[in-house]
């Protein structure tokens, strides 16, 4: 059976592209090639048609007026909407996983709120502190395999879940949605994720990477034997760094 292929949307990189998470697109598209599989990046600004017949979609960091702006365009076109409708995987990271909540807040001492997407159960607030540096956290994939993830995390928000996500990853180093140890969110069918660290975050974690494209191919993928050999050294350097 041939697979199809892996199309990557990134959503508004003028917008929420200011910490380098369009490096995620890269690390899935080559990931999904090393295998076979045909991907796809596409870039979708506002004022042009978001495409709905993705795979993937990603969004990542941004500033307050730039969140604002994201949510008022993709409301306005439909498209991620009737693309999660249809199966497609959602990856947000930071500003971006912020927007996916039912709403969020802007500004300093006089915060405004905003309201979200709707398609992650979260709601996040101005904190009284900002989480900034190395996060080392502890994921449990949904077969039960538990893998640590690295990234940084820079952060005014924070993010609390409700009933219907569930925790992404446990804190062992860091700061994460507000402090209470955990560390991003995942909608209850699985297909919308949710975290704060960068890095860009699929890079330094290619087992989380491809779990996304496991749940875009809605299959298991084969080891790359090769590229996680080249990545341990750097993994075992990080590993280091942030528990000293």
């Amino acid at each position: 059976m041939t697979t199809p292929p892996v199309k990557i949307v990134v959503v508004y990189q003028s917008l929420l592209g200011i910490y380098g998470d369009q490096g995620n697109s890269r690390v899935l598209a080559q990931r999904a090639r090393w295998r076979g599989i045909e991907a796809e990046v596409v870039f979708a600004e506002p004022g042009t048609p978001l495409p709905d017949d993705g795979s993937v979609y990603l969004l990542g960091g941004g500033e307050d007026a730039a969140q604002t702006t994201a949510v008022r365009e993709l409301k306005a076109d439909g498209g991620l909407f009737r693309a999660l409708d249809s199966g497609a995987v959602l990856f947000a990271v930071c500003a971006g996983y912020q927007i996916c909540g039912h709403s969020f807040t802007i500004g300093g001492a006089e915060e405004e709120e905003r309201a979200g997407l709707g398609v992650l159960d979260v709601t996040t607030r101005r904190g009284p502190v900002r989480a900034v540096g190395e996060i080392l956290t502890r994921w449990s994939k949904p077969d039960g395999s538990q893998y640590l993830l690295t990234g940084f995390e820079n952060h005014g928000g924070y993010t609390t879940l409700g009933p219907d996500a569930t925790p992404l990853a446990r804190v062992e180093v860091g700061f994460g949605n507000n402090g209470d140890g955990t560390e991003g969110a995942v909608s209850a069918s699985g297909r919308v994720i949710g975290t704060y660290p960068h890095g860009p975050v699929l890079a330094r974690n290619p087992e989380l990477a491809d779990h996304v494209l496991e749940l875009a191919l809605g299959r298991p993928l084969e080891p790359l034997s090769r590229a996680a050999s080249a990545h341990a050294g750097l993994r075992t350097e990080r590993l280091a760094f942030v528990r000293r």
